[in-house]
């Protein structure tokens, strides 16, 4: 691959993959003690884009990336990299992807809904991911078959919600600012469709519908970074995630994650008109 995309599927064994596993439990929480002392204490704030737009990066974005990176070099360094704020690096076939801080604007303004992402890809879907929230800190992982939840040094299974009717179900989005017409459109009718649409998350939010009190999370102008990590979890934990067509959301886009395969195909249903 030149640039980080679908490539041929690397195969993984299932002790590597409970290896790589741990192994990015640990490095997110490494990557998140490196972001608490900027959180909350008035940390440089740099505008990534020079049209007007607003896409924030701070001193802690950098620093966590800098920590995964530094730690897969020494591990793996037969494997790609692919983070948000220092690029690509290719490899073997199997690439790490980063989000250092997913929730940048939260995390500026002092709020708690940003974590740290991590995902192993190999080629064709993300085997592993892991969310951290250092501030809290909560630990979100899976590898599509399960997922779990640690916090305090106790851990337990995931599972999301068997509610079905989209008409009682809760709803949660970011932000609608980034969707594009069409998609913006298709997301006021699931919104007027469900019980309860709450706005903001981030990541966290996917976190939260892993654990079965949010039933349908949706998020607009995703890049990989900032949804291959919740992929694992959300499917490990019982959910579905695709985009709004029902395509792959590895390379993000406009994605819908549902507690279960009966609401997900309401909700694309009720997407669709």
């Amino acid at each position: 691959m030149s640039a980080f995309g679908y490539g041929p599927k690397t195969s993984v064994s299932d002790s590597q993959r409970a290896e790589f596993l741990d192994f990015a439990k640990v490095l997110v929480r490494r990557a998140g003690a490196a972001t608490l002392p900027y959180f909350r204490a008035d940390a440089v704030v740099e505008n990534k884009l020079t049209d007007g737009r607003f896409d924030p990066v701070t001193e802690a974005d950098k620093a966590a990336e800098t920590v995964i990176r530094d730690a897969l070099g020494s591990t793996y360094p037969e494997h790609g990299v692919f983070g948000e704020e220092f690029g690509y690096q290719s490899g073997n076939g199997l690439t790490w992807v980063i989000d250092p801080i997913d929730g940048t604007r939260a995390f500026m303004s002092g709020m708690l809904h940003w974590g740290v992402l991590l995902a192993l890809f190999d080629g064709e879907t993300p085997i592993v991911g892991v969310m951290y929230q250092p501030y809290t800190d909560e630990l979100f992982a899976g590898d599509n078959q399960h997922a779990t939840f640690e916090r305090g040094g106790a851990q337990r299974a995931l599972a999301t919600s068997d509610r079905e009717d989209v008409g009682q179900a809760v709803l949660a989005t970011t932000g609608v600012d980034w969707f594009p017409a069409q998609e913006r459109t298709q997301f006021d009718r699931l919104r007027d469709a469900v019980q309860l649409c709450r706005i903001g998350g981030d990541c966290y939010l996917f976190g939260v519908a892993a654990m079965g009190y949010v039933h349908l999370a949706t998020d607009a102008s995703l890049n990989p970074y900032d949804i291959q990590a919740l992929i694992p979890i959300i499917r490990g934990a019982g959910g579905v995630i695709t985009t709004y067509d029902g395509e792959d959301p590895s390379m993000g886009g406009t994605v819908l994650a549902s507690a279960n395969p009966v609401l997900h195909r309401r909700a694309l249903e009720v997407l669709q008109g």
